[in-house]
C-alpha cells in the first residue's frame, strides 16, 4: 500500500513555521492555500506534483 497523495507541499510561515502537507486534488491544494495564504511566505511556497511527466519537471523547473 503505497502513498497515493498527488501534490506535496512544503512551506515556510511568517514566524519560522515548517508546513509539510500533501494532497490527492488540485482543489484541497487550492483550498489550502487560500485558507493559509496570510501565514505563509509565499516566495517560500514549494509545490510538487508527483504525477507530472519527467520531461515538463525540466522544462518548467525554476533553476
Amino acid at each position: 500500500m503505497g502513498n497515493t497523495c498527488r501534490y506535496v507541499v512544503n512551506a515556510v510561515g511568517k514566524g519560522g513555521e515548517t508546513y509539510y502537507t500533501q494532497f490527492n486534488n488540485k482543489k484541497e491544494l487550492k483550498s489550502w492555500i487560500t485558507d493559509n495564504e496570510e501565514k505563509l511566505i509565499m516566495d517560500e511556497l514549494k509545490i510538487v506534483d508527483k504525477e507530472l511527466h519527467p520531461f515538463f519537471k525540466w522544462l518548467f523547473s525554476k533553476k
